[in-house]
């Protein structure tokens, strides 16, 4: 078996991004954007109106790097709020390597997807439908 190099990540540098949606209005809200830290399992979520790029900015500055730090790479999918300008320019400013995750390969951005179904589960149990 070849020789890999040991890669070694510190807490909070690397982050994976994911929206949960659409869900029934509530509070003028129709979304979940959260995020997990990949060594602790750290997660941070916020409900939102919309699903845009600078929703994803704003949060990504204030409930990343303002908490935690600027971390060294963020992951997640294609989704266009966060493959745009917006977010590449704001992650090159701070040398983020940004990482997407391939289409229909879960596995990429596998812990914020393990927790979207851990949020739907508790949801459910307190008498919230299914994300229609």
């Amino acid at each position: 078996m070849p020789q890999q190099p040991m890669i070694f990540c510190e807490i909070f540098d690397v982050w994976g991004i994911d929206f949960m949606e659409p869900f029934p209005v509530s509070y003028e809200n129709s979304y979940i954007l959260l995020t997990i830290d990949y060594v602790s399992n750290w997660m941070e979520a916020k409900t939102t109106k919309t699903n845009d790029a600078k929703t994803v900015v704003e949060f990504v500055k204030s409930n990343i790097f303002y908490k935690f730090g600027v971390p060294k790479a963020l992951i997640n999918d294609q989704g266009s709020h966060f493959c745009n300008h917006a977010m590449a320019t704001l992650l090159e400013k701070y040398g983020v390597v940004h990482k997407v995750a391939t289409a229909y390969h879960l596995q990429t951005n596998g812990q914020a997807e393990v927790f979207n179904r851990e949020i739907k589960k508790l949801l459910q149990k307190n008498g919230k439908s299914e994300p229609e």
